[in-house]
């Protein structure tokens, strides 16, 4: 299933990320960037908390698979994941005014977080965009989707990912 040959930057499922960032309005790269950074590609990654290439937790794939009218479905699942993933990612662009660095602080560390951080002003000056983040996992994550939306823009990646893709 691998798509792209480049082990650094790699691009796998891309037709389901060119689908569903199309139907949730996100900028493709960026989704390839979040999973990147959340599993490199490892469809069936796990963490303690999390699954799958976007990394969901259990309770928010049955929230967000719930809001989509998905049934009896596998949030493992490659598609699904994916599926899930871009609808959270574009729900949590919305709620943070499409300040998508916010958003992506949010699909780390949680919305509770984010929203505690935004109403301090040691971490945010305006309420919609975090100067400082407080947890190093997260201001490292952050940092990294930002650099890797660049880099796969930059080497063009996707494009050479829609060959043989799923």
């Amino acid at each position: 299933m691998k798509t792209g040959q480049n082990i650094k930057y790699p691009v796998e499922y891309s037709d389901y990320i060119i689908e569903y960032s199309a139907e949730n309005r996100l900028d493709p790269y960026v989704v390839i960037s979040v999973i990147k950074q959340e599993s490199n590609f490892i469809s069936d990654a796990k963490s303690p908390y999390a699954g799958g290439l976007m990394q969901l937790t259990e309770i928010t794939a049955k929230e967000y698979g719930d809001k989509l009218g998905l049934e009896n479905f596998n949030y493992m699942d490659p598609e699904t994941n994916i599926r899930i993933g871009c609808f959270l990612l574009r729900s949590l662009i919305d709620r943070y005014d499409g300040v998508l660095e916010t958003a992506l602080a949010a699909y780390n560390a949680g919305s509770s977080n984010v929203d505690t951080w935004l109403s301090d002003s040691n971490y945010s000056h305006d309420g919609r965009n975090l100067y400082y983040i407080p947890y190093t996992e997260t201001r490292y994550y952050v940092k990294k989707v930002m650099e890797n939306i660049e880099d796969y823009k930059n080497l063009g990646e996707l494009e050479k990912g829609k060959e043989g893709s799923k």
